[in-house]
C-alpha cells in the first residue's frame, strides 16, 4: 500500500501535460472567447506545475520566484482580457471569435 501513495516528479509532470494539451485544446477548438480565456488560464497554470515541478527537483527557489512572475502575469491577463470581452459583448452581442470582423465599434 506505501507504493500507492508515492508521488514523484514525473506524476506532477504528466499533470503538467495533461493540462496543457486540454488548454491547447480549448484555444484550438472552442469558439467562445470566455472559453478560450480559460484554455489560457489552464495552459499558464500547466507551465507553473511544470516550472515548479523543475525547480523541486533542482533544489532552486529561483523557479518560485518566476512561478509567482507567471500566476501575476495570469492575473493581469485574465483582468483585460475579461474587461475587451465585456466590451465587445456590449457592442457586438455575442462573444464568439468567428463573427468578430471588426475591431471598432
Amino acid at each position: 500500500m506505501n507504493w500507492f501513495l508515492h508521488i514523484s516528479y514525473g506524476h506532477f509532470l504528466i499533470l503538467a501535460v495533461l493540462l496543457f494539451t486540454i488548454g491547447a485544446v480549448g484555444v484550438l477548438v472552442r469558439k467562445n472567447a470566455l472559453i478560450m480565456l480559460m484554455s489560457v488560464e489552464l495552459m499558464l497554470n500547466a507551465g507553473n506545475i511544470a516550472i515548479l515541478t523543475f525547480a523541486r527537483l533542482h533544489g532552486d527557489m529561483r523557479g518560485h520566484n518566476l512561478a509567482f512572475i507567471v500566476i501575476a502575469v495570469a492575473a493581469a491577463e485574465a483582468a483585460i482580457g475579461l474587461a475587451i470581452v465585456v466590451q465587445l459583448f456590449r457592442t457586438t452581442a455575442h462573444v464568439e471569435v468567428d463573427k468578430m470582423t471588426e475591431l471598432k465599434g
